[in-house]
């Protein structure tokens, strides 16, 4: 029977663990307070860690479901694994279904945006609002901000990085942060020790590789963004990112002219370890959005 491994800091990570098998790996969740369902979708090099203050602040009036993919966090972390955002987004549609989770609230980052919002798309009538931040949902190829980091990510130099420096958490990271006085030695020491080796690393290191290889989904997911486009939805923004640049912020207004948009001038990529309070004041309005919607 899988527990916790004895580095989680119990004071910062105060839940008990849960784990579920989907497609024969085991994944760990947190299911966390009663009520509406929230589910975060976590990007790279994050886990269920980085949402523990804004589920902290959440689960007196929503039940809190934060899964890490298979490679992240707690969960397995196979060498042969499949860690295509195409398999996280078909695992977590598992996920959600064996946990029978209905009404569903998405709050999606990162790559998150796309692999949470396939389930948006392809189960809308379980979804109940969406709530994005610093992500995207389209073809990045053609953007040479994205282009050529993600080329050099293919080369020896690149696996090097990743597999044996950690170099998403230990360089990445911390520049990506708005304020890095955020980021403490402890919180920072949870990303690091939950990718610790170079097996550990392989899901991080795919994930690279997905900006251009997933080309293909990504686009294919936006031209179906109608679906979801008449849910209640809010956005908010860490305006100090370095890696989605604000011009993608204006993409997803400009799909989605209905959104609330809320802007942080000295937050950066990690709203939610940056901004929880904020987050989880958004995600309260946007259920009360909902539950007028509803009716």
């Amino acid at each position: 029977m899988k527990t916790q491994p004895a580095w989680i800091n119990q004071e910062l990570y105060t839940f008990k663990s849960n784990w579920i098998e989907v497609e024969n790996h085991q994944l760990h969740y947190l299911d966390e307070g009663e009520g509406p369902v929230v589910l975060f979708a976590h990007g790279t090099p994050e886990w269920s860690f980085g949402y523990r203050d804004c589920i902290k602040l959440l689960r007196n009036q929503f039940r809190c479901i934060a899964p890490d993919y298979l490679g992240f966090g707690l969960s397995d972390k196979p060498t042969n694994g499949d860690y295509t955002c195409r398999a996280h987004a078909r695992r977590l549609e598992k996920l959600i279904e064996q946990l029978n989770l209905k009404n569903v609230t998405l709050v999606v980052n990162d790559f998150g945006g796309g692999i949470g919002l396939n389930y948006a798309i392809r189960h809308v009538e379980n979804v109940s609002a969406i709530l994005l931040f610093n992500s995207w949902m389209w073809s990045l190829k053609g953007d040479s901000h994205y282009a050529g980091p993600a080329k050099v990510m293919t080369t020896w130099l690149g696996r090097f990085l990743y597999l044996r420096l950690n170099f998403p958490v230990n360089v990445i990271m911390p520049s990506a942060y708005g304020n890095r006085k955020k980021l403490t030695k402890e919180v920072h020491r949870h990303y690091k020790m939950s990718s610790a080796s170079k097996d550990e690393r392989l899901a991080l290191y795919t994930l690279t590789h997905e900006l251009l290889n997933a080309s293909d989904w990504w686009q294919a997911l936006w031209e179906q963004r109608e679906a979801f486009a008449h849910k209640p939805m809010t956005i908010l923004w860490g305006l100090k990112d370095k890696f989605i640049p604000r011009y993608e912020l204006q993409k997803w207004t400009a799909a989605f002219p209905q959104a609330k948009v809320l802007e942080f001038d000295d937050a950066g990529h990690f709203v939610q370890e940056e901004k929880p309070v904020e987050l989880s004041d958004a995600l309260k309005e946007l259920s009360l959005q909902t539950t007028a919607y509803s009716r």
